[in-house]
């Protein structure tokens, strides 16, 4: 059976799973919604370069068995080196406390499940949830639909979360291919500042299908960083929506690494509230093989003074395929905006592709925006230039590869993130490098 069809067959039945019934008129309404128009094809302008129908012609188990034999030694392959850090673990969906190290302290945290059943959260839900993510898209459609798992925070009104927060999304023991529909809101209140960090982890064989939503909302004078380590096996696909709303005088980051996932969309939507707004937007994606990943960006300055950076590097090698699709937009009263968009690759080789579309559409007259892309190879002088002093070729080519992409995370504050950063750039390029 089709992948549209079994949603539409196996939504009653998950209606009927949970305890939390206030969004189940909007859970339908989003699921008629998503069955009139189905899944994005290449006729679509926004998925013209990427061809979803290894994901929508497979099965998938809409209910993950709950049971795992996660060892401590395989999950602590999965830290970052952060003995120092606080860290939210989900296998199968379900939020695991024995797993997880939650010392925050004047803060509303839950499990999105759980939110969804306390009822002195009904009201914080009704005001934030789902108000930025996009109503006509069919993913977003598809994740109100079947949204269970996740997790909800609020920061309140100036605390500063000194730990930055590991969430692990972990997929393990599945006989089928497996569909997760993950939530998370955050909300960081006035003068708050907190840093999270994303990743997901599929043990099996089977093929696994995420299609997560992510809602922040970052107050005024208020700081949320965002970082997606995505780095999962080849029998991943993964679906990401981020919508962030920013008031005025806040800053908010995401920063997405892309090295692994057979198949990587991510759809990326900051609003700006109110005037001087900073937005930073960086990704660096190294794929191979038969690999695909998808950056779409949108920045929407709607208010005077503010500022979005966006710089994504890609390298791609074998037959793997990128995309970069940015958009900023300058509303008319947007004056003194300052917007910068660039997007650099390098190929490999000959099979390797990318389609790059930087955009840009300006209605106010005193700006400073610029937008730019480059495809090429690596600089044969340079290349030279090393290979003269004795260092082969395959090294001079990592170590060129690796200064590349290095300038898209120099802002990563997190030094054990930007570690395994860096290591995983070095593994991906095959070189020794000193950290």
């Amino acid at each position: 059976m089709a992948l549209k069809e079994q949603i539409i067959e196996n939504h009653s039945e998950f209606l009927e799973s949970l305890r939390h019934r206030f969004l189940d008129e909007e859970r339908k309404t989003a699921l008629q919604k998503f069955a009139n128009f189905g899944f994005p094809t290449k006729k679509d302008e926004e998925y013209k370069y990427t061809n979803l129908k290894e994901i929508t012609e497979k099965s998938y188990n809409f209910f993950p068995k709950e049971h795992h034999n996660i060892t401590k030694e395989q999950f602590d392959e999965l830290h970052l080196g952060e003995e120092n850090f606080d860290w939210i673990v989900f296998v199968n969906g379900k939020l695991h406390k024995e797993l997880s190290k939650v010392s925050i302290e004047n803060v509303e945290f839950l499990s999105f499940n759980y939110a969804l059943n306390d009822e002195k959260h009904k009201e914080v839900f009704e005001k934030y949830f789902n108000t930025i993510a996009s109503k006509e898209q069919a993913f977003t459609n598809l994740n109100l639909a079947y949204c269970k798992y996740g997790f909800f925070l609020k920061v309140p009104k100036n605390v500063v979360i000194e730990k930055p927060i590991h969430v692990f999304y972990i997929s393990q023991n599945q006989e089928e291919n497996t569909f997760y529909n993950t939530r998370n809101l955050l909300i960081v209140e006035e003068g708050a500042k907190v840093e999270v960090i994303e990743s997901h982890h599929n043990f099996d064989t089977t093929y696994v299908l995420t299609n997560s939503v992510t809602e922040i909302f970052t107050y005024p004078n208020a700081k949320a960083d965002w970082h997606k380590l995505q780095n999962d096996n080849n029998t991943t696909y993964l679906i990401d929506n981020t919508f962030a709303k920013q008031e005025k005088d806040s800053l908010t980051t995401v920063n997405t690494f892309s090295f692994g996932g057979k198949l990587v969309r991510n759809n990326l939507d900051f609003i700006h509230n109110g005037s001087n707004i900073n937005s930073f937007m960086n990704g660096i994606t190294i794929i191979g093989k038969d690999q695909l990943v998808d950056h779409h960006t949108a920045v929407h300055h709607n208010f005077p003074n503010c500022e979005s950076y966006q710089n994504y590097k890609g390298i791609f090698d074998g037959n793997a395929h990128g995309v970069f699709n940015g958009k900023v937009f300058v509303d008319k009263i947007a004056q003194k905006t300052n917007a910068y968009q660039q997007n650099n690759n390098v190929l490999l080789s000959e099979g390797a592709s990318i389609d790059t579309k930087p955009q840009l559409e300006i209605f106010a007259d005193d700006v400073k925006c610029s937008h730019g892309c480059t495809v090429g190879q690596l600089n044969e002088d340079a290349l030279f230039y090393l290979r003269a002093r004795g260092i082969s070729k395959k090294e001079a080519q990592a170590l060129l590869l690796y200064a590349f992409a290095n300038d898209a995370m120099q802002n990563i504050d997190i030094e054990p993130l930007k570690e395994k950063i860096s290591k995983l750039l070095a593994e991906k390029l095959e070189v020794d490098i000193e950290f």
